[in-house]
């Protein structure tokens, strides 16, 4: 979103002195007109506190004029962007309402409803979101370049927070085993590094490594499955970072695909529902979205009452032991259900510290959140989703449950991609 500098603006750095003040008046002047809109356009530069007159015909600029400027310009296309997207729901909200998300600047995430997502910059593929918020503001947000951002659907719930960047302790374990072993990493080697440290924690340090491989190339792995950590690693990770934090400056985690009106009802755990349980609800504003989601939550209370999973007491709602369990496996068992009929297999549900091994088919869709939907020879079943698991659809996928969560390894050798 980028703006052109004005003509009026180069003619008037044309015009400075050495020392910055302006010089409107001079024997090489190109005529009155000239001068007339030069005139004109400090004038509005000094309304705008940009400008400072010395004199009858001096002024000097503000430090930065051009910056400052270019981001004026950015910031009017963002408020014609979020006005376009009002207009086209019918709403007009305050102008103190409408504000500009600073993942830098702000103390918590954004969590709202997406209204909006589109193209800020064309050229570069970087996107934007306008998200109705649950503190009563619509707010504007950068999301970096869309390769990384995957499809939100339209009226989603979403949280939009800051990513960390920077070396993480995992980069430095990385360092210290790999100085250990010759330079190279390996499972192996951190095990005999750090006794405590268990396999599965030492394979999250190959999914970071494997990261930075497949995105900037700047590491390589042995056909034996063993890392080369060279005496720069540290230096590649901050490079990495940065990189990394300039095309995705934001986390976006869908919290609900479907609306708002239609968790109310819904038989299965929500949004809401863990909202409703939670230690530290987020806070919500009695006004735009804020007030939506007091009024849905107060109607998925009646609902969870009518399917005793709650009850009042006292003036206060409480909630049955298990309740998001319960809400949980009775979609699970509905979906699953569906998905034999259509695929013609049976459904296998998989059970705490039981080994899954199958074929990766698809993601699943489902209001509690996404699932892996894996084949076996004889049946089929269904595991929470994880991200990486994108790129390894149709191959082979095994792994541990636990109440924790898995670590999954995909393909059929021993020392490939991995993620816990």
């Amino acid at each position: 979103m980028s703006k052109p500098i004005s003509p009026s603006l180069n003619a008037i750095r044309s015009a400075t002195t050495g020392c910055g003040l302006i010089i409107l008046v001079s024997s090489n002047a190109p005529g009155a007109l000239h001068q007339s809109i030069r005139l004109g356009r400090l004038k509005k530069l000094e309304r705008l506190g940009l400008a400072t007159r010395h004199g009858a015909a001096h002024w000097r600029l503000a430090p930065g004029l051009a910056d400052t400027l270019r981001h004026m310009g950015e910031r009017g296309d963002i408020i014609r962007t979020m006005q376009r997207a009002h207009a086209a729901r019918e709403i007009v909200p305050a102008w103190g309402d409408q504000a500009i998300f600073d993942p830098a600047a702000s103390d918590r995430p954004l969590v709202g409803r997406l209204i909006e997502r589109g193209l800020s910059d064309e050229h570069a593929d970087r996107h934007y979101v306008i998200v109705e918020a649950v503190d009563g503001r619509t707010y504007y947000a950068e999301i970096g370049k869309g390769e990384a951002v995957g499809s939100i659907p339209e009226n989603a719930i979403v949280q939009v927070s800051a990513r960390g960047s920077g070396v993480r302790p995992v980069d430095r374990t990385i360092v210290e085993v790999a100085a250990m072993n010759d330079g190279r990493y390996t499972i192996d080697a951190h095990l005999k590094h750090d006794p405590a440290a268990s396999e599965r924690f030492a394979e999250t340090h190959v999914r970071r490594l494997e990261a930075m491989r497949r995105i900037s190339g700047t590491i390589d792995r042995d056909v034996d499955g063993s890392w080369a950590i060279t005496p720069d690693h540290l230096e590649k990770v901050e490079i990495f970072e940065a990189r990394q934090l300039r095309d995705r400056p934001v986390a976006i985690e869908i919290l609900s695909a479907g609306s708002l009106e239609k968790l109310t009802t819904v038989d299965a755990a929500t949004w809401i529902d863990r909202e409703l349980v939670a230690d530290a609800p987020i806070p919500l504003r009695d006004a735009g979205f804020g007030r939506e989601v007091r009024a849905a939550q107060a109607a998925r209370r009646q609902w969870l009452i009518a399917e005793q999973l709650a009850e009042e007491q006292g003036g206060h709602t409480v909630y049955r032991r298990g309740m998001l369990a319960t809400l949980q496996r009775r979609e699970l068992l509905r979906v699953a259900g569906q998905l034999s009929d259509e695929i013609g297999m049976p459904f296998a549900e998989t059970k705490s510290q039981q080994v899954v091994r199958g074929r990766l088919v698809r993601v699943v869709e489902m209001t509690s959140g996404r699932h892996a939907l894996i084949e076996r020879s004889r049946d089929f079943t269904l595991v929470p989703w994880r991200p990486v698991m994108e790129r390894h659809i149709g191959m082979s996928i095994s792994g541990v449950m636990r109440d924790s969560g898995a670590s999954w390894s995909f393909g059929r050798q021993r020392s490939g991609p991995s993620v816990a």
